[in-house]
Parts: C-alpha cells; structure tokens; sequence
C-alpha cells in the first residue's frame, strides 16, 4: 500500500542505517495518523518486538489500532500521551532499542522535553532517529520559518547524552539525524 508519505520518506531505508531487526522494541513517537513508520516497523521486528505508537491525540491512536487489528499486527501497542511530558508515557525506563521523531518536532512547543523523554526510554546504545522536513512541498510541510534545523536537533541532543551517529537526507524533502545514547 503505497501512499505519499512512502514517496516521501522510505522508512526500510532508515530502518537498515539503526540495523533495526527482529525481536527489537521501538517506539514511534508522535507516530500520526497514518502510522507510516509503525506499521514497517513492526513487520520488520515481527511478532517477538513491539511497536509503540505515541500520539497525544485520541483519534489518531483509534486509527493507528484500527489498522493494527485489520493488517494483524499484534505487535503494535497504542500509547495515549504527551511526549512533551516526561515520564508520563507507560514505557519503562531504558527499554527500547529505537525512538523515532518523524515530522513531529516542528509541531512541538517543549523539544527539549520531548528529547528528554526519548532519552528516558532508550536503552544505552539505543537510537533516536529525527526524520523531519528540509524544505517544503506544495501545500506540504511546515512553513519555512516552522522547520527545525539538523543544527538545533543536536543542540537538544547533546545535553541529553545523545551523540550523532550519522546524518543523511531522507528523500528529497526531508533529512535524517541519526543518534546513540551514550552508555
């Protein structure tokens, strides 16, 4: 099922740049209403792993569950929460292999929050992976002024005991920041 979003951002591409694999535990967080990089996600870390898609807004979960019950994945688990929030989401500390902001950090008021809950859920070496818009497409993306530079994703990083690993584009609208929990 291909849809813009795919055309976009292909999520396998930078799932094998994290080496993302069976039985891994993820979280997709601000995943959206379609779930673009949940539903990979969990084909890739099959019915061992789990997927756990955040999102503050209920209708958007509903929508993410809904499609998890009619394609089967069993494997994705729907959290109700505000990643602005740390420590509210029911995650345990330390105990997921990846966290992935795609397309969310523009829309967030308190990034260095979000980065702060991200790091409380990884384990160390774990990654966070920032796919977010280089420039706009159309009626696509936020306004310029809106964007989030790959330069302010490692100021919030950095503080956090997250280091680059790598940065990349992701498609031709969007980059990649790929970085490793310090131990």
């Amino acid at each position: 099922m291909s849809h813009v979003g795919t055309a976009l951002v292909d999520p396998y591409k930078i799932f094998e740049k994290i080496s993302l694999k069976e039985g891994m535990r993820v979280a997709d967080l601000g995943c959206g209403r379609t779930g673009h990089f949940v539903f990979p996600a969990a084909h890739v870390i099959g019915d061992n792993g789990i997927v756990y898609a955040v999102d503050v807004m209920k209708d958007v979960l509903e929508n993410v569950k809904s499609r998890a019950r009619f394609e089967g994945f069993d494997n994705v688990q729907a959290i109700w929460s505000d990643v602005e929030l740390p420590g509210r989401a029911p995650i345990p500390n330390k105990s997921l292999d990846a966290c992935f902001f795609v397309n969310a950090l523009f829309l967030m008021r308190d990034k260095e929050s979000a980065f702060k809950e991200a790091a409380r859920l990884l384990k160390d070496q774990g990654f966070l992976v920032i796919v977010d818009w280089a420039k706009k497409l159309g009626p696509l993306g936020p306004m310029p002024e809106k964007m989030i530079s790959p330069e302010t994703v490692l100021s919030l990083a950095e503080p956090r005991g997250l280091a680059v690993k790598e940065t990349c584009e992701a498609g031709d609208y969007h980059y990649c920041v790929i970085l490793q929990k310090k131990s």
